[in-house]
């Protein structure tokens, strides 16, 4: 049996007041110490291998855990709101020179007290509302559709409520999750990746338009605005199609990470089917109550047969039938081994016919349940047997 020793460190001083750590069981081996407790780095959610329910889905959902990427909002608003910027750049442009000439104007009086600071900013109000009215309006709208269309219509404050449970003092675990975990890393590579995409293409895109840019020194200021303006539209459009394209496998990702993270272990799943749907062994014990119900129901249906036709120890079938009321025979009761013996005694103790026929006793309790009326194919063997009866019952009645 191989016994897993946790590897300990003890300090040992080393000339030149270096204090190396070495490990107490490889001291003697000749193994190089590891600086680090790799148990420190086990999974935190270890056992959890079970996938989850719709149940703890729908929890986790309720609870604000969702998957989503930023990077879908992001591109949107950048998107959307910079195209609402380009489009109304001549109504923002002479907005702007407006407010700067108000305040200009304003400066003789400011400087010679004539006027207080605090209503200078009265009149800006307004201004700044057509400003950055509309294009506050479009990104939200754009940050709500690119939520939306990932996670639906969804409101919860539970992300938001204040959870001291969730406080880990345990510098190690924290270190985990922030630099050597799966996440930490994609978003390196993310945050790499948005870098030198966006500096290529904004590389790309300076060096295209890099002579319309010299001449700008040489043209006035409107002009000037117009061509920056519309270099700037260029690669704010290249980097939201960039976000766009990124937010995909992001989604992905994260979506993969959102049902890693809400495993269950089989612990988890039992207790969540006895919540859900009871404890085993009480729905094990209901159910046999409900059948032990039945039964008592269907014995009590026994004494109103017409005939009880059996195997004659495995099956008994009891059957019924009424002209007016029924279109054929139909079973009231069935029975195998114990059930069927018991059947039968119910039966003789009152006074009802018992018939052995083995075929027609199995084929009557293999195909019909206890309700149903006889198949039709059987009519003909049903008949005979309750002709039979009748029979029967027409010579005792004259012999009464």
């Amino acid at each position: 049996m191989v016994k897993v020793l946790r590897p300990m460190f003890v300090f040992k001083a080393c000339e030149g007041g270096e204090i190396p750590l070495v490990s107490i069981d490889d001291r003697h081996t000749g193994v190089p110490p590891f600086p680090f407790d790799l148990q420190l780095f086990a999974a935190e959610d270890e056992g959890r291998t079970e996938e989850p329910t719709e149940y703890k889905k729908r929890k986790a959902r309720e609870e604000g855990k969702v998957a989503k990427t930023p990077e879908l909002p992001g591109a949107l608003v950048l998107l959307f709101g910079f195209f609402l910027v380009f489009i109304l750049s001549k109504s923002l442009f002479k907005n702007v020179t407006k407010m700067m000439e108000y305040y200009l104007n304003l400066v003789p009086d400011v400087v010679n007290g004539g006027e207080n600071v605090i209503y200078l900013f009265k009149p800006m109000l307004p201004i700044l509302i057509k400003l950055m009215g509309p294009v506050f309006a479009v990104t939200f709208v754009a940050a709500f559709i690119g939520n939306v269309v990932q996670v639906g219509f969804l409101f919860s404050t539970k992300p938001i409520e204040p959870d001291f449970s969730r406080i880990n003092p345990n510098p190690v675990r924290f270190l985990q999750k922030s630099l050597f975990s799966r996440q930490a890393l994609v978003n390196l590579g993310k945050s790499l990746f948005k870098v030198t995409a966006i500096g290529a293409v904004a590389y790309l895109l300076v060096r295209k338009d890099l002579t319309a840019l010299m001449r700008t020194i040489d043209m006035g200021l409107l002009q000037a605005l117009s061509i920056g303006l519309l270099m700037t539209f260029k690669l704010i459009m290249a980097v939201s199609g960039i976000l766009l394209l990124l937010s995909i496998p992001d989604y992905l990702f994260q979506r993969s990470e959102h049902l890693e993270s809400i495993k269950m272990t089989k612990q988890e799943v039992k207790e969540e089917q006895k919540l859900l749907i009871g404890d085993p062994l009480l729905r094990a014990r209901i159910r046999e109550r409900q059948r032990e119900f039945a039964r008592r129901r269907m014995m009590q249906e026994v004494p109103k047969a017409d005939v009880v036709i059996t195997n004659p120890v495995h099956f008994a079938v009891a059957l019924k039938y009424d002209a007016s009321k029924m279109g054929a025979p139909r079973c009231i009761a069935k029975g195998q081994d114990l059930v069927a013996q018991r059947i039968r005694s119910i039966a003789e103790e009152n006074e009802v016919p018992v018939v052995e026929n083995r075929p027609l006793a199995q084929e009557l309790y293999r195909r019909v349940e206890i309700g149903d009326e006889v198949p039709e194919d059987l009519f003909t063997a049903v008949a005979e047997v309750l002709a039979y009866i009748y029979k029967l019952k027409g010579k005792e009645a004259i012999n009464a």
